[in-house]
Order: C-alpha cells, then structure tokens, then sequence
C-alpha cells in the first residue's frame, strides 16, 4: 500500500504530516510513501530530502490522492480534497468530526475510512498518538513566546542601578497540555505565574511546576469537572459565576493572560469578559488559544491581534504551531507513524482497522462508508479523580489549651525519663568504675555536649564550608585520644582507639570536600 502526504491548502499552514525521518520509519512497517512535490517546504524539508529518504515525490495533488491508498494531512480537507477520497481508501487527518458533519457524509458516500486525529482519546497507550497534546505542547510555549513579544518588560524582576523592576504576573486558565506548557515557560523566564483548572485533580501538577494554583470557594460534590478521556467537562451554571467572580478578582493584577479553556465538540467557553479586559492594566497581554473555537476572551478576534481602548493587547492567532512548522511537523509526522504502527500489527504494509481497539475505535470517524461518530468512552480514564481531602477543623480557644497542655505533659514525660535514665547509669558508672576513668567520662561527656551545640546551631547551608573548622577540631581529637591510647584501663584505650579512626576519617573527608570545592572556583 502507499502512503501519499499532499500540500496543505489552508493559507498560512506551513506543516506538512509526513517528514524524511518519519517517511523511513513508515518504509519499515511496508509501505511506499508519496509526497506531493514541494509540500515539506514550508516547514524546512526539501524535495531532495524526501528522496534521500526514498520517498517518491508526485507533481500535482490530483495526481497524489489518486495514486495514495492512505493519505495523510494536517488541517482538515476541504470539499474539492473530500471528493478525490474514493472507496478502500484511507484518510488520517486532524478532522473536527463534531464541526463537519458534512465532511462526514460525504466520506461515507465515497465508501473511504476516516481516522481523526484529534479524537485519539487520551489514555496512557495512545499518548504517542496524542497529536493535539503534541500540537498544544508547542502552542503553549509559543503563546508565551508571544505574549512577550507584545509586553513591555521583562518577566522576570530585577534590581538593577536604574531602578527595580518588578516580575510579570501570568496568570493561565486551563491546566491541559498547552497549559502546563505555558506554566513551564512563563516559570521559567522567571514570572509569577498562576493557574485555574475545573479539575481539581491538576493542582498538583501545576504547584510542582512553580506555580500558585486558583482555588475558588465553591462546595459541590456534584462538580467534578473531570470527563472521560482527560479532557475537561463541562461547568454547572453557580460553579461558572464563582468561576468568573475570581477572574475578576484577580484581573486588575495581572500582566499577561493565557487562555486554553476548551471542551470537546462544543465552542470555547467565555471565561474572560469585556469587564474583565477593562480592569487590566494598560500594556498588559491576552493570548488566546482558544480563538479558533471562538475564544475565551469576549474581544478575541480569530487570526488578528487587536488592542483595547485601555490599552490591552488581545491575540487570536490559531496558528501557533505552524510558527514552528519544523518542530510541529517533526512531532505530528511522529504522531501519525506510531498510529500506522498499530493500523500495521503484521508490518507487512497492509492496514488491519480493529473496530475493538479502543484507540483505533475512538479516533475512527467514518468506517468504510459508514459514520461511526461519536465513539464510545474509553474504558481507561486518563486521570483517575482523587478522592476530596475533609478541611482541617478549626478548633476552639479551649480545644486548642487542652491540646497544649497535653504536649507539654508528654514532652515533660519524656524529659524525666531521659533524666532518670542518665541519673541510673551515672550511679553504676560511679559504683562500678575506677576514679581515673571518671575524669575521662566526664571530659568525654562535655566534649559531646559542647560539640554538638557549636555545630548544631550553625546553618546547614553553612557546614560544608565550615569543613575545615571541623578539621581543626577533628585534629584536636587525635592528639587528645593518642594521649589516652597509653592508658592502664581497656575501656580508655577502645575508647581512644575509636576517636583516632572516626576523627582521621572527618580529616581525610574534610579535605576532599574543600579541595573539590575550591577547584570549583579556579579559572580554567
């Protein structure tokens, strides 16, 4: 069978779904590859690399659907593209199936298998198929990217002598992965950054990343927020206004704002209103990532950016991914190769479309003439919802004396005891042992003491330094216990013994320590 990549006809789309790497990848399971002559140029891949790769390269995208069993794109196809799919072809495309039932029907009438890639449900096994994880990846670190472009300062805070300059504020709603992207980033250039998510199950994620996660003061066990597949649900009608509330609360603060907020097969929710854009400050920046689906922003205007009258910068482009057609086009080609990879169980280049598999299934939009949208949920979750944690009882003025005065109790318990314990050896130490070795105990005995309050009070950031201090208080040891190694009494001299090791171990340690230190600081 033949695997054909035409020329992607959005303008401005400069992705291509079939790479020279990936095209050799795609030899291996058994097919031959087409590419339409001049597809991969956008993206940085030369017809000559394609036939490097043994890739045949087809003038004319006519020419290429016909010749193609399985024809691979990015955008979804146009209606003139639709109609050159014929029965027992393929297609395997980012699709919006929900959007374009039209296309759907149409598919179905040519008799052809559709394969969207952006129904690819997100469980652990298909995460190498996830191409809009793939793509949002990229989209998140690009708004950002993006988003400085736009703002007039730094994000992170400096002190320099012309003056303090405060960090930016970021604030990112939505944690998916065009979220977390975005987090990682903003974190990264050295901004404060915060983050809302309806799944409460991503705070964790986001506060490991460095960032403060949104709580709202909402209680109702019947909000999840959570769908099947990973992708969010959608909001009750109190859980949005406590939603918008906040938002609008922390408006007059924030610098920059990244919105990701979307739910599958519907048109983005309007989590950042009119109102809400007024309150901001002027110069700060709004991207929305969510434009194509209509926007979460009330301003968003798809493929443009746009300024407020106060001065507020809000950008709609949807094509942050084809900014970085390279890297965007390396990945999805990836993508779509470990989804022939399991279209091919056999690796003979013949298609095996398992209707039982839940990937296939999930991502099958029309199955050889016939629409199979929507599927049925995956039988994996791909976050398990964790369990609501009780809030702390706050207790009262009497609970919290009555609790104090039980650790006093305890501590006090356990002081008498160590006392009394000490007390007892001391007395059989004092019956039992000769006078000399007394002398030597209690040396021994303010030795320990003194030694570990002068190091125990010193910062633990500071002992490393402090090696050589240790040296020299290692060596008095020494000179100390070789004094005692002549010593009449056995228990003086394995006592001694001791000290001499454990001291020459510190020494020997110690001057490691500060000699790989210091060579750290020598100019090379």
């Amino acid at each position: 069978m033949k695997i054909g990549t035409p020329k992607e006809v959005f303008e401005g789309e400069a992705r291509v779904a079939m790479t020279p790497e990936s095209a050799l990848q795609l030899q291996k399971l058994g097919y031959d590859c087409l590419i339409e002559a001049g597809a991969g140029k956008a993206a940085g891949f030369t017809d000559a690399a394609y036939k490097e790769a043994g890739v045949t390269v087809v003038r004319g995208a006519v020419n290429l659907w016909k010749e193609s069993d399985v024809i691979t794109k990015v955008r979804p196809p146009t209606k003139t593209e639709e109609r050159r799919l014929t029965k027992g072809k393929t297609l395997i495309s980012f699709y919006f199936p929900g959007q374009n039932e039209e296309l759907m029907e149409l598919a179905a009438e040519k008799g052809a298998t559709v394969i969207a890639m952006d129904m690819v449900p997100r469980i652990s096994r298909a995460q190498k198929m996830d191409a809009l994880s793939s793509m949002a990846n990229i989209a998140g670190y690009r708004a950002v990217i993006e988003a400085g472009n736009n703002f007039g300062r730094f994000f992170t805070g400096q002190v320099t002598a012309a003056g303090k300059v405060p960090p930016a504020k970021v604030l990112v709603v939505g944690a998916g992965v065009a979220g977390l992207a975005a987090i990682g980033t903003a974190v990264s250039l050295g901004a404060i950054v915060y983050a809302f998510d309806v799944r409460p199950e991503v705070a964790e994620q986001i506060e490991s990343m460095g960032a403060e996660f949104v709580y709202l003061d909402f209680e109702d066990e019947v909000q999840d927020g959570a769908a099947t597949g990973g992708y969010a649900a959608p909001s009750s009608p109190e859980f949005r206004e406590k939603q918008l509330e906040k938002f609008r609360e922390l408006a007059p603060d924030m610098d920059i704002v990244i919105t990701t907020a979307l739910i599958p097969g519907r048109d983005a929710p309007k989590l950042w209103t009119r109102d809400m854009v007024e309150m901001m400050k002027p110069g700060s920046v709004i991207v929305d990532l969510a434009a194509e689906r209509g926007g979460n922003c009330d301003l968003t205007v798809m493929d443009e950016k746009v300024v407020s009258k106060n001065g507020v910068t809000i950008i709609g482009y949807t094509d942050f991914p084809s900014r970085m057609a390279t890297q965007s086009s390396t990945l999805y080609a990836n993508n779509i190769r470990h989804m022939m990879d399991d279209l091919t169980p056999e690796k003979d280049g013949k298609i095996v479309h398992d209707m039982e598999d839940d990937v296939i299934r999930g991502a099958t939009a029309v199955f050889k003439g016939k629409v199979t949208f929507p599927p049925p949920p995956p039988k994996v979750q791909a976050i398990a919802a964790q369990p609501k944690k009780e809030a702390p009882k706050e207790l009262t003025v009497e609970e919290k004396r009555a609790q104090e005065l039980a650790e006093f109790k305890a501590a006090t318990r356990q002081q008498v005891g160590m006392l009394a314990a000490g007390g007892l050896l001391m007395l059989l130490i004092g019956a039992y042992a000769p006078a000399s070795f007394m002398a030597h105990f209690i040396v021994f005995a303010l030795s320990c003491f003194i030694g570990f309050q002068v190091i125990w009070n010193v910062s633990h950031a500071l002992h490393t330094p402090l090696m050589a201090v240790t040296n020299a208080i290692s060596g008095i040891v020494i000179l100390g216990a070789l004094l005692q190694v002549g010593s009449s009494n056995w228990l003086v001299v394995i006592l001694a013994t001791v000290s001499i090791l454990i001291a020459s171990i510190n020494i020997v340690g110690g001057f490691l320590v500060t000699r790989r230190m210091l060579a750290m600081f020598q100019k090379s």
